[in-house]
């Protein structure tokens, strides 16, 4: 599992780190608190953002899957525009894959 944490998130866990680290000797409990909030935040907006990603993969593949359909499907006339909507629905599909990886 992954994290998303903003540029605010890493700041501040930055800086809690450290602040952690000076009081190695201390009560760190609080800090540790704050940290794990921070991090609980970063993993649901990851786990939201992976999700949203799985569905744009997967109308991609459809919208593919219907695109070479039409284009199995269409006249001699209306062949090159379908060709066309095949090889853009391969192009969102290539970019969905890339922005799941």
């Amino acid at each position: 599992m992954g994290h998303t944490y903003t540029p605010s998130e890493k700041a501040q866990r930055a800086r809690l780190v450290v602040k952690g680290v000076r009081n190695a000797y201390g009560d760190t409990s609080a800090i540790e608190r704050q940290i794990d909030r921070i991090d609980a935040r970063a993993a649901d907006r990851w786990e939201r953002e992976q999700r949203a990603l799985d569905q744009q993969l997967d109308q991609a593949k459809n919208q593919l899957a219907a695109a070479k359909a039409a284009e199995k499907a269409a006249r001699p006339d209306e062949r090159q525009q379908a060709k066309q909507a095949r090889k853009d629905a391969e192009d969102r599909l290539r970019r969905a894959e890339r922005a799941c990886r």
